[in-house]
């Protein structure tokens, strides 16, 4: 009998919004499926998706990633006419989705989205609810990563 092969991951993330955590203080965090056509799938196994100023709209009870662009491959079928930047459904439950209405009604807070990847066939977006920082809370972050590395190199060297 041949053993099956284990599950590696760390491939499996498509797309990264690092900008989000930069500019917002993210409080909670969700997943969500996607419902997408053929061509955005095979875009997407090809790494070709940019979530770097998307963020999700609530209408009609729905949800809606909105501003993500995924670049169609040159090899698509040329008969379907693809748009890069079309508003796709997220898939969430009813619970999720009168909690994160509840969460965008108070004043400051938006939905942003994370991360794309891969959840065994199905792609999944994590999206965050998050309010706006100011510039100086900016400032303090990057101060603390700063000490952060600096300390793990001071520790690194003081063992010696």
């Amino acid at each position: 009998m041949t053993k099956k092969k284990a599950f590696k991951p760390g491939s499996a993330t498509i797309a990264q919004n690092k900008r989000a955590r930069h500019e917002y203080f993210i409080e909670d965090e969700y997943e969500a499926g996607l419902v997408l056509q053929g061509w955005e799938v095979k875009s997407l196994r090809a790494g070709k998706a940019n979530i770097g100023d998307s963020y999700v709209i609530l209408k009609d009870g729905e949800a809606y990633l909105f501003g993500a662009n995924f670049t169609p491959l040159n090899v698509a079928s040329s008969h379907v006419v693809c748009d890069p930047t079309r508003t796709r459904k997220l898939l969430l439950n009813q619970r999720e989705l009168d909690n994160l209405y509840g969460r965008i009604n108070r004043d400051g807070y938006t939905v942003v989205a994370l991360s794309m990847y891969w959840k065994n066939a199905w792609c999944k977006v994590k999206i965050g609810v998050a309010k706006g920082k100011k510039q100086h809370d900016k400032r303090t972050d990057l101060k603390d990563k700063e000490w952060a590395v600096d300390k793990a190199r001071i520790m690194k060297h003081a063992g010696r």
